[in-house]
């Protein structure tokens, strides 16, 4: 049938009309309406993070009710675009504006657990009756009330979940490197690495927060063997076993049953095992075996049921629940939080003393503990549990609100940096604290792997004055370790007769290094003993011994082949618990990976 010409040009007029109004009304008018409320949303955003700064409980509540209201708004909004979803970017928006919906529930879950106890975790309520408890009472009170608060964990934690499910269907490939100033593609998986490490965060630490309340007592007393490692004299774990106290805790109410020098405890055990090789080899003058060595793995598990085979024989043993293990950074880090302390009319800081260039709290402890006088030094070594004891209870003396949230970032952060060291007799619990890498394990790892451990094996205090470079070069499989040893200082004045104070004096290093299993050593240069390859803790282990004299140096360099079976496409670094200012750089086929202090493991991936 013929239609004129005029009708046919018509006709498709109106139909790019009606294309037109359809691409308009349904897909740029919606756009453009979310557009306008994200820019709305996002200023909300940058009005709660400064709400939550205030620690102000009524008022975060309030706000985030608000925020809520607002973004289930926006949500609505953009469900005008979800029947796009069939293009991926829609798509991608769809999961990314759900994830949001799940955290901002687990935020508001989060906050009506707490605001019955915000004043125990540092945020204000209007009210001053914690504020106005003793120190005890207010531990006391907030253990007894922990029981409440971790009841709130699975479904906050379940939110956390469904909020990580939605944002791991985002695939960033899909986006341009850069557009601009801005790096969309490193920007999308950086949210995904994030949303992925706290959903992961909550799953492995629930069975621990689930436990808290009963691990501080809440429902029978409890017993923890406190040790102090003293990582300027470095042992495998951390540091020299120096001090050791037997802590109490019921119902938040914490006692030292006892604090001693670990000398004392050592004096309490007549049958001991058989002197391990290592002490025998690398150990000056030492033939048997004693509790203060016997962190000998830097596997800290493996290293406690090697106390445990001396602590079993003690006549001053007692059966605990776990075991707390810290070093210097921690008393450091807390004199900088509360300010100088004293204990026994003696003054402890966290300010610099010239004579070692170190904190003053750690050249003191040195000059009580180990300065030789011609008299007897009451509570010698017991003073650093007194010290520690004191500034907990500093800690909770003060207002939450004031130093609480710093305390607990920093004992965070000592935790991923293993200057505390965690194991507990429950094995829920123990499982807990391994997934979260605060139990000092050697880690299974599919991919390439380095551990570099060092012992000072009756070298003074010398780790306090060596610093440490590590140079890491890969190609193909073939890799090369360097490790440079500098100490710049003097050799101390070790004279016992005339009092010297020996801190500094040439390391005796005994040093390992752990590769993937199956690595072949091609050459281990600067060993002054014989080199010793063997399995261990599912890796390979190439072991050595150097001396670095003071005002010296000492180098030594591995080279060896990985395994065909393991990728260098990621690499898993582990880092010796007690360890401070080590410089690493690792390049691998040229191309440079990390550069920097490691402070705590690390996983390079995609290099």
């Amino acid at each position: 049938m013929y239609r004129p010409k005029g009708k046919n040009q018509k006709s498709k007029i109106i139909g790019l009309l009606v294309l037109l109004a359809f691409f308009v009304l349904f897909i740029v008018l919606p756009v453009l309406k979310i557009k306008s409320k994200a820019t709305a949303l996002m200023a909300s955003a940058r009005e709660m993070k400064a709400v939550f700064a205030k620690n102000d409980i009524t008022l975060l509540k309030s706000k985030l009710g608000g925020f809520s209201d607002q973004y289930k708004d926006f949500e609505k909004t953009s469900q005008s675009i979800y029947w796009l979803s069939f293009i991926p970017y829609v798509s991608d928006f769809k999961n990314g504006v759900e994830a949001g919906s799940y955290v901002v529930k687990a935020g508001q879950e989060s906050v009506l657990a707490i605001e019955p106890y915000a004043d125990l975790i540092g945020f204000k309520k209007g009210e001053v009756s914690f504020v106005e408890k003793s120190a005890e009472d207010r531990l006391q009170t907030a253990v007894l009330t922990l029981d409440k608060l971790v009841q709130k964990v699975d479904p906050i934690s379940a939110d956390i979940e469904k909020a990580n499910e939605k944002i791991s269907k985002i695939n960033p490939d899909r986006y341009p490197g850069k557009i601009g100033k801005s790096d969309i593609k490193g920007q999308i998986n950086n949210i995904k690495e994030q949303f992925a490490g706290v959903s992961s965060l909550f799953v492995d630490a629930k069975p621990l927060i689930k436990k808290l309340p009963e691990l501080l007592g809440s429902k029978e007393e409890k017993t923890y063997l406190m040790l102090y490692q003293n990582d300027k004299e470095r042992r495998a774990t951390g540091g020299f076993l120096t001090f050791y106290a037997v802590m109490k805790i019921k119902g938040g109410k914490i006692s030292i049953a006892h604090s001693d020098d670990i000398y004392s405890l050592d004096a309490t055990i007549n049958e001991r095992p058989k002197t391990p090789r290592e002490i025998l080899t690398y150990h000056k003058g030492v033939n048997a075996f004693y509790i203060r060595d016997s962190n000998l793995s830097p596997d800290f598990v493996q290293s406690i049921k090697l106390f445990n085979s001396l602590y079993q024989n003690s006549g001053a043993k007692v059966r605990y629940d776990g075991i707390i293990a810290l070093d210097s950074k921690i008393l450091v880090d807390m004199l900088t939080i509360f300010g100088d302390t004293q204990v026994d009319g003696i003054n402890f800081s966290a300010k610099t003393d010239k004579r070692c260039d170190c904190a003053q709290v750690i050249y003191t402890l040195f000059d009580i503990v180990d300065r030789p006088v011609g008299y007897f030094k009451e509570n010698r070594k017991g003073i650093l549990g007194d010290l520690m004891y004191s500034l907990f209870y500093k800690a909770i003396g003060y207002s939450p609100s004031k130093y609480w949230g710093t305390l607990m970032q920093t004992m965070y952060q000592n935790l991923q940096e293993k200057h505390i060291l965690l194991y507990f007799v429950d094995s829920d619990v123990q499982k807990s604290v391994e997934q979260l890498d605060f139990a000092g394990r050697i880690r299974d790892y599919k991919g390439d792997y380095l551990h570099i451990n060092s012992v000072n094996f009756a070298g003074a205090k010398a780790n306090l004055f060596v610093s440490e470079k590590v140079d890491s070069k890969t190609n193909g499989k073939n890799r090369e370790v360097t490790v440079d040893f500098r100490n710049p200082y003097p050799h101390s004045d070790c004279n016992l007769e005339r009092g010297g104070l020996c801190l500094n004096a040439t390391l005796r290093n005994w040093i390992r290094f752990y590769v993937p299993k199956g690595s072949k050593l091609v050459s281990f240069q600067g060993s002054e003993k014989k080199v010793q390859t063997y399995d261990e803790l599912d890796k390979t282990v190439f072991e050595g011994y150097l001396e670095v004299p003071t005002q010296g140096k000492a180098t030594v360099i591995v080279k060896y082949i990985l395994p065909s079976g393991v990728s260098t496409d990621s690499m898993m670094v582990q880092k010796q618990p007690g360890v401070t200012g080590q410089e690493w750089k690792v390049t691998v086929d040229n191309k440079k990976i990390f550069e920097g202090i490691l402070e705590k493991d690390t996983v390079w991936r995609g290099h």
